[in-house]
């Protein structure tokens, strides 16, 4: 079936953009979807709506206002109950909890990144041909969407992803990573140089940045730097170039320049939506950081229980294990849907902070790396900026919480049941610069960690890459593979259906992943 009409606002396109419609799983059916558009439909008009939908899916929210389309379980599972859970943002309650892959969760993301997310973003591209300033936009998000994919499954398909083929071969986490710096320096190379100050092609649509050729740009050098750390145990050398290139063409330095998607009653902010609804609850290891710390975000972020006391639930508690326990909610005014239930049509997606920025260039001056500053002013700027964003902007609060001395405390649950396994704090150290280079490092780690609160899938790769001591370790586990146990999960496994519908290329991929298709399977930029 061909769509004979063409899109014109954000609403339809995410009801009828071409492959919005499918659901399949199998990648054969991912690839042939009937109802993609041809590339005859696929004029100038398309790209906008196209980029919509690829934005919005492309950091694996969905609505339910968009028939057809997708719902917030994409981001309750592919985000809540993996990435967040993984890290301790969150606490879902189910076996992922406990590092084990249950019910096929692991296949949600995976599917409806390729159903939805990659398709409009390819639609968008071939739409926008011929136009220079939108295809560099679209390379950027290009960068942004499968970034996230590859650093949580290992290799996947990539360079003919959407080719329409039955069989989609798998490309290794090395040549996409290649790839992406090749991308980010010609998207760069064109938007600096460029007159055009908006791409009219794409604004109507864009609820990032609005068409913004600077800001645009801007993102991408901020991806660039995020990617260069990233690489840094694996390729040093490459990592310091393209992290000193990315600098001095301009990364994020406002908060004005960080990315948000605009939410809206049609494209709502799903973790607003559900975490409350769903049971989600704070862990014992933010906890433990934010109360010890008494850290100002603490309250904005998350509720006390009627104590008035804040409590996390430890990640890895058998089922039932805490009984009628209360644990702190997430802040119903911030992050849930607030009193009128609608919140979540207002309060705009975290993507990108501008904060993230500030501590990789601190990171990187630790390196030797020209980074526009030194390591203590960039790692202390990035903490106000981060406070700033959730409305703490009292000087006095500020600087008594940069130089602050206290340190991460025992959870409130060892009070109810104290012979858990949680004596040992994970951070042992004040956020108040330390004078050890090892130190530091850790420091910079765990306000990197908060600071990109709450948006996981980021978080989850740099505690992999720092392996930072930043979380409890989980208190029992489900998953008896190599390198997994209670530690932090290394990746998330292929889905049952490429096995059998794509299993020669997944075949492929695991040999290129160079370890066994679990979860304990380090990826290769991750090597300590």
């Amino acid at each position: 079936m061909k769509y004979s009409f063409k899109i014109k606002t954000l609403g339809v396109a995410l009801m009828a953009v071409s492959i919005l419609s499918s659901c399949t799983g199998d990648f054969d059916e991912i690839n042939k979807d009937p109802n993609s558009l041809t590339e005859d439909q696929l004029d100038a008009t398309l790209a906008g709506p196209a980029f919509a939908s690829a934005l919005y899916a492309g950091i694996h929210n969905g609505s339910y206002s968009s028939p057809g389309v997708d719902d917030q379980g994409t981001w309750g599972i592919a985000t809540g109950i993996l990435s967040s859970t993984f890290i301790h943002y969150l606490n879902c309650g189910y076996g992922t909890e406990r590092n084990a892959f249950v019910n096929g969760y692991e296949g949600r993301g995976w599917t409806r990144f390729y159903t939805v997310a990659a398709p409009a973003l390819s639609n968008a591209i071939k739409a926008s041909e011929g136009n220079a300033e939108a295809t560099a936009i679209l390379k950027i998000w290009k960068v942004f969407m499968y970034n996230q994919m590859v650093d949580a499954y290992g290799p996947i398909p990539y360079t003919e992803a959407g080719n329409g083929k039955d069989k989609v071969p798998y490309d290794s986490v090395e040549f996409i990573y290649a790839d992406f710096f090749k991308l980010l320096d010609e998207a760069n190379a064109t938007l600096a140089s460029t007159s055009v100050t908006s791409v009219a092609s794409l604004a109507p649509n864009d609820r990032v940045y609005s068409g913004s050729v600077d800001k645009w740009r801007i993102f991408g050098n901020s991806m660039r730097l995020r990617l260069a750390l990233r690489i840094s145990d694996k390729e040093p050398a490459n990592a310091k170039t393209q992290a000193e290139a990315a600098v001095a063409a301009g990364v994020m330095q406002t908060n004005d320049q960080s990315a948000f998607f605009k939410a809206s009653n049609i494209t709502p902010n799903n973790l607003n939506m559900i975490v409350n609804s769903w049971g989600y609850v704070m862990t014992s290891s933010m906890e433990s950081i934010l109360v010890g710390y008494n850290d100002p975000r603490l309250s904005k972020w998350f509720a006390p229980v009627a104590t008035g006391a804040y409590r996390g639930n430890p990640v890895g508690g058998l089922e039932d294990q805490f009984g009628t326990t209360e644990f702190s909610k997430f802040n119903n005014d911030v992050l849930g849907n607030g009193a009128a239930n609608t919140l979540s049509e207002t309060k705009n997606i975290e993507i990108f902070m501008a904060s993230e920025n500030y501590l990789s260039r601190a990171e990187g001056a630790l390196n030797g790396w020209n980074m526009g500053g030194d390591a203590k002013t960039l790692y202390e700027t990035g903490i106000r900026l981060s406070l700033a964003q959730w409305g703490v902007t009292n000087v006095d609060a500020v600087n008594a919480y940069i130089n602050g001395t206290s340190l991460p405390t025992l959870p409130n649950i060892l009070t109810l049941y104290p012979t858990l396994d949680l004596q040992d704090i994970p951070v042992k150290l004040p956020v108040a610069w330390s004078a050890s280079t090892a130190d530091q490092r850790t420091q910079i780690a765990v306000q990197k960690y908060l600071a990109i609160f709450p948006e996981s899938w980021e978080a989850w790769a740099d505690l992999r890459r720092s392996d930072a001591k930043v979380i409890y370790p989980v208190l029992n586990t489900d998953n008896p593979d190599a390198g997994v146990g209670k530690s932090l999960m290394k990746r998330i496994i292929y889905t049952t259906n490429e096995y059998s519908s794509n299993k020669a290329a997944v075949d492929d991929g695991v040999s290129k992943l160079g370890g066994p298709d679990s979860g304990g399977t380090r990826l290769w930029w991750d090597t300590k």
